[in-house]
């Protein structure tokens, strides 16, 4: 049983630098203990404390019949309706700013933060203090997992800013008594900037998304910098995109920075708790379950699915007092299962990691694609620069998939257009009908943040059939 919730915890307690685990009892214990003396004790507590809290989560189990006393168990928990993006959006438009799932009164919130809005209103997050604290200790016990140790010195090369992912880092960073070297990202002429820092300082780690990291080491290259011998980075874990998890490309970063790859990460309604994380032994993403307890669930029944079988992801906060987010449904899609790791850590594994969103899938003639198949193609034939585009246009009623792709620099006419065959054949063998379209190397568009690689054109071709 749990003696307080929320939790606290001891801040000056770092584990010895060779023990593997951070807490070594909770993270090697039999699952179906966790889940019955820490998940399911967790969870009760959260939903009390909500229904107590927030009119949003009231009134809707109400709606639904339910109480927090109903959930018993975790297949209790499964009748617990789940939460939407544009449930939280609606909610915040009818009661500004941050909506009815505040749970806390505003001269508690400690730090603000929110969504971008590139795909609707944003959405804000105000976060108690405890809360802050609570976000530390899970960013460093992970941290911790997948090899960070208080000598690190961390560059922390993203956006700081509304975005929580590069303030979750930090405070981890901090709580875990590694030294922070929150550099930051997109102002111009920052990353060449970076590329002199980093030659300097010797961080030991990197911060960021997938798609800056191989941004920075083509700007690197440009300047005669090897990322490789002339960087100090062993660890280079990722958040934001789902480049880390795609295997062509964590190899590709491997074997750029001679350092491991490590996907971590979360959705912005769970962030900045990091919900998944890999440890060192890079076999796919752990769900952290007595910090959030993850689910797999079938998109047409809403069922969780059975270990070994594809689903959805869903996610509930388990010591969230500011706003906590229970069933919320992230959409992203993969395969778990309860297979043992080499780490000796017994959490349910997504062994291949994120491979798409149910947003981010798109239907080309009747087949499901998802960006992340087109990725790994590409980025397993060697030759091919790091950026790509993937177009979708429509003539007639037909639509037509484009791949823009980069040969690297100084590569041939001749080359290019075997690259080109290479890919194409790639593709079919997954069941692609694709155009693909060789660029020069460097024009297509890099970014310092999340990459924008998927251009739906559909909607312009029915535009113009309208008149």
């Amino acid at each position: 049983m749990i003696e307080k919730w929320p939790p606290s915890y001891d801040a000056t307690y770092i584990p010895k630098n060779d023990d593997p685990f951070w807490n070594r009892k909770l993270e090697t214990m039999d699952p179906l203990e966790r889940e019955e003396t820490i998940i399911v004790p967790k969870l009760q507590a959260q939903l009390r404390y909500a229904y107590r809290n927030s009119p949003f989560y009231r009134n809707k189990w109400d709606a639904a019949g339910i109480r927090p006393e109903d959930i018993q168990s975790l297949s209790d928990f499964e009748k617990i309706p789940f939460v939407t993006k544009n449930e939280i959006r609606e909610d915040q438009l009818k009661h500004p700013p941050f909506g009815s799932n505040l749970c806390i009164s505003k001269d508690e919130i400690a730090s603000v933060h929110g969504t971008s809005g590139t795909t609707g209103k944003p959405t804000a997050f105000g976060i108690s203090q405890g809360d802050m604290e609570r976000i530390a200790e899970a960013h460093a016990r992970i941290m911790w997992g997948f090899g960070m140790r208080p000598d690190d010195t961390v560059f922390i090369g993203s956006f700081f800013s509304l975005y929580m992912g590069s303030w979750g880092a930090l405070l981890g960073v901090r709580r875990l008594g590694a030294a922070a070297f929150p550099f930051g990202a997109g102002v111009p002429g920052q990353t060449e900037r970076a590329i002199q820092w980093i030659q300097e300082i010797k961080p030991t780690v990197f911060y960021g998304t997938p798609s800056y990291s191989l941004y920075l080491a083509e700007k690197a290259r440009g300047m005669g910098v090897d990322p490789g011998k002339d960087f100090n980075f062993r660890i280079l874990f990722f958040s934001g995109e789902p480049g880390a998890g795609v295997p062509a490309t964590k190899k590709r970063i491997e074997e750029t920075y001679d350092g491991i790859c490590i996907d971590s990460g979360s959705t912005a309604e769970m962030t900045p708790w990091m919900t998944d994380g890999e440890c060192e032994h890079r076999k796919g993403m752990h769900l952290w379950q007595d910090i959030v307890y993850g689910e797999l669930v079938s998109a047409e029944t809403g069922r969780r699915v059975p270990y070994e079988t594809e689903g959805v992801t869903v996610y509930t906060h388990l010591e969230r007092t500011s706003q906590p987010m229970i069933r919320f449904w992230a959409g992203d899609i993969s395969m778990w299962t309860l297979e043992s790791c080499p780490c000796g850590r017994t959490y349910p594994r997504l062994p291949r990691g994120v491979y798409g969103r149910a947003d981010d899938m798109f239907v080309v003639r009747g087949e499901n694609v998802y960006p992340s198949a087109i990725e790994n193609a590409i980025r397993s034939i060697d030759g091919f620069g790091d950026e790509f585009r993937i177009v979708i246009t429509r003539e007639k009623t037909m639509d037509e998939l484009i791949v823009q792709a980069e040969p690297i620099p100084g590569t041939d006419n001749a080359s290019t257009l075997k690259l080109e065959k290479k890919l194409e054949t790639a593709l079919k063998t997954k069941g692609l009908r694709t155009l693909v379209q060789m660029q020069r190397p460097g024009t297509l568009e890099r970014t310092e943040f999340k990459a924008r690689r998927i251009i739906d054109q559909r909607d312009l071709y029915d535009e113009m059939t309208k008149g």
